[in-house]
């Protein structure tokens, strides 16, 4: 599958989550995506709604945000109109990130942030975490035709089998599960990384990860389990506050994620039992057969005088039995490679 023209499995593909890291500051937004590329994102993603297409306008019980959030006590109105990116700047954030070089999408959150984003020919669409179960919301975006990437923080089973099924029913086959934790932040028990092989193996779709926990020890370890997306918050500075911030990697925290998970894609490599220069030229220190002691020409061969022993230049081992018994061609002098033709196999 790819994303444009960036090749999933190829390399592990680095979302920098912008969010509402911008603190309300379109020049802050600007820097952060720029602050993303240096940092070693591939993409920037975008979050299109407002507080009026994501919920409504009331301080009734049910909208006020509890269960121990960072966001306790707001609206949801409230926190919605204070971390939305204002649509108006999506132009020129969407042409930032292409003089950066930067994949630049965005998460819809209604019908008509899809039909706004599509000026633009996003490389992809996210579905977010809470979105999920909005079915509809999930058709009409698959039905784009974009990869889709869906974050399943709060899904369960069933939803996760029809949203994958219902972008199958609308012909797209681009679809990328993200094991998400949706606790912001998340503690490291919950993040459940082993699910990420499962859900690829369970749905035939490609897997990555949403992380919301502290630090980057869980995107590295969600690499090394075969997550071949990964998305992060990011913040230009963590002072400038806001909603997202305690949570978010700052430039030098995002750099060190993104070295780790080269890191980690270098090591795991590939299957490959074939002898590489390396691999051949580290064989000097492998065992084979020396001479022990002087043996004379038709002296038996025994495991006095015939030794397994590093280096590696040598009869292989796997011969020693079959050395023993016979007797040498020829003299032979302590520490001398032992040799086929050396022995004599009558």
């Amino acid at each position: 599958m790819q994303i444009a023209d960036f090749k999933l499995g190829e390399k592990v593909f680095i979302i920098a989550e912008l969010s509402a890291n911008h603190n309300g500051d379109l020049e802050v937004a600007k820097q952060t995506i720029r602050a993303a590329k240096e940092a070693g994102a591939d993409a920037i993603k975008l979050q299109t709604y407002t507080a009026d297409t994501i919920t409504l306008n009331s301080d009734k019980k049910d909208f006020i945000i509890k269960g121990g959030t960072l966001w306790d006590g707001k609206t949801l109105h409230a926190l919605y109109e204070e971390a939305y990116t204002p649509w108006e700047w999506h132009k020129a954030l969407f042409e930032v990130a292409k003089e950066e070089g930067l994949y630049c999408f965005s998460s819809p959150f209604d019908k008509t942030a899809v039909d706004f984003l599509e000026q633009f020919d996003p490389p992809a669409y996210k579905i977010a975490s809470f979105e999920i179960t909005d079915y509809e919301l999930v058709r009409y975006t698959a039905s784009k035709g974009k990869p889709v990437i869906i974050s399943t923080g709060i899904a369960t089973e069933q939803e996760i089998e029809d949203v994958v099924a219902i972008c199958r029913e609308v012909g797209n086959e681009e679809i990328i599960l993200l094991k998400c934790t949706s606790a912001y932040p998340a503690p490291l028990e919950d993040a459940n990384l082993i699910m990420i092989e499962d859900l690829a193996k369970r749905y035939g779709v490609v897997t990555g990860f949403s992380d919301h926990t502290l630090g980057i020890t869980a995107p590295i370890a969600a690499v090394a389990l075969g997550a071949k997306v990964i998305e992060k918050h990011f913040i230009l500075d963590k002072s400038i506050g806001g909603p997202d911030a305690d949570f978010s990697l700052d430039k030098k925290e995002f750099s060190q994620m993104v070295k780790a998970v080269r890191d980690t894609e270098k090591l795991l490599g590939k299957v490959d039992y074939s002898m590489t220069e390396r691999k051949q030229k580290s064989r000097q220190f492998a065992r084979s057969l020396y001479v022990a002691k002087d043996i004379k020409k038709g002296e038996v061969f025994t495991e006095e005088n015939v030794r397994s022993v590093r280096p590696g230049y040598g009869l292989h081992p796997k011969h020693f039995k079959d050395v023993l018994g016979r007797r040498a061609k020829r003299d032979l002098n302590f520490a001398t490679a032992l040799d086929l033709k050396d022995i004599n196999m009558a």
